[in-house]
């Protein structure tokens, strides 16, 4: 896939998360300046663009996925602010600049994450779908964005760190929670927007459920093998925090081998779909082959 299309909509995401946040010189400024810190130049934008890829795959125009991709990348930014407080993994460096709650107080970090996964479901409730598109873009994102996703796989990654035992079968369970959940959430959501049939999106869901444990496997080796400075955040994290990962648990060739497996499946799962899905397969590949 063109690196441009990439680049477009990365740049029509900015544009819309933009307007959707509050200027930095309107009351409260101190919340909103955090707010757009957290969400606005910088990330790698993964979740916006299966958005787009999924949705412009069956038939939608990407103007149209504008606001579910904003949504699921202001849920991801809230995630990642309130991650990286102390009270989680307390962090200093994200998308190579310092945390929210470095860059202002903790107690604004904790506010702006809540602005940010708000504001997400108030863009959703005033996007421009029938109603019914409109309720089940909103269930989608609230099931992912909560226990039973990210919310409850950061509960169960905290549950297992600090060198607690932790099977294959568990830690699969919490990645796909904690990470593959929003990512499902992206894929579904372009073709929930686009009228994907039933049986598309559960064919779909079989490549999203393999990209989101790539994704956190592919995470678990960066940890390990790059630094700080390339991924923008702090690197060997999760072995000084004596984390539950993949390489830990699998050794880092276990790892690569299950990477590769993934990317079969991945594959397998789109097949049918033919070239019509090449920006999925596209992007399947980036998260198993990226460098930060």
């Amino acid at each position: 896939m063109p690196e441009s299309d990439y680049a477009a909509w990365r740049a029509r995401v900015e544009s819309a998360l933009d307007r959707a946040l509050p200027g930095a010189d309107e009351a409260p400024q101190r919340l909103h300046a955090a707010m757009r810190h957290a969400a606005l130049d910088g990330g790698k934008r993964m979740r916006p663009l299966l958005v787009y890829a999924s949705g412009t795959a069956f038939g939608a125009d990407a103007a149209a996925l504008d606001v579910p991709a904003a949504a699921v990348e202001l849920i991801h930014a809230y995630s990642l602010v309130h991650d990286d407080l102390p009270a989680m993994d307390d962090d200093a460096l994200r998308r190579g600049k310092p945390t929210v709650h470095v860059a202002f107080d903790e107690a604004t970090a904790i506010l702006a994450g809540d602005a940010l996964q708000s504001l997400a479901f108030e863009l959703l409730a005033d996007a421009p779908f029938a109603d019914g598109v409109r309720v089940a873009l909103l269930r989608e994102l609230s099931i992912a964005a909560g226990a039973r996703g990210m919310c409850g796989g950061q509960a169960l990654d905290i549950d297992a760190t600090g060198g607690k035992s932790v099977s294959l079968a568990d830690l699969e369970r919490l990645h796909a929670m904690k990470t593959g959940a929003l990512l499902r959430a992206s894929v579904r959501m372009g073709a929930i927007a686009a009228a994907a049939d039933a049986g598309q999106r559960a064919q779909l869901d079989r490549y999203a459920d393999a990209l989101g444990l790539a994704f956190q496997i592919r995470d678990d080796l960066l940890d390990i093998e790059s630094d700080s400075a390339t991924l923008g955040k702090t690197a060997g994290k999760d072995a000084a925090q004596a984390k539950a990962t993949f390489p830990a648990l699998l050794g880092i060739d276990g790892s690569r081998a299950r990477l590769q497996a993934l990317a079969t499946a991945m594959a397998d799962a789109l097949a049918p779909f033919g070239e019509r899905t090449a920006r999925l397969a596209a992007l399947g590949r980036e998260a198993i082959e990226r460098r930060r």
